[in-house]
């Protein structure tokens, strides 16, 4: 099997940050899938999936990572990606997923722009 990890960095209510490492393949997508959606299914309906790491992504990885966004929409969560690797976030763009799929350079940018200002959470 080719290796992938998920790992949670990050789980605050209903927020969690999972970096990915690995290839997103046939063989990996369904765990991608299942590990993400478990987290949801913890109350983490936001969620932030680091890219950094992810050395490979093919059609089955892009159709897991729809498959989490469809889930989090239907609990009114949110599916972010951060720091997608420049092949990725070409390959996001060519295949119009990146209008569907918002990424933030970085998970610390991501995780900025998914908290609340003061001005916002008192309005």
């Amino acid at each position: 099997m080719t290796d992938f990890r998920l790992t949670p960095q990050h789980t605050d209510g209903d927020l969690a940050l999972a970096h990915i490492a690995g290839e997103l393949n046939l063989a990996t997508a369904p765990l991608l899938r299942a590990q993400a959606l478990a987290l949801i299914e913890q109350g983490h309906r936001h969620l932030i999936l680091d890219l950094s790491a992810v050395t490979f992504c093919d059609s089955t990885g892009f159709s897991a990572l729809i498959g989490i966004y469809r889930c989090a929409k239907t609990t009114d969560g949110t599916l972010v990606l951060a720091a997608v690797p420049a092949r990725l976030e070409r390959l996001l763009d060519l295949t119009g997923l990146s209008a569907l799929l918002p990424a933030h350079p970085t998970a610390a940018h991501a995780l900025v722009a998914h908290t609340p200002s003061p001005d916002t959470a008192t309005a």
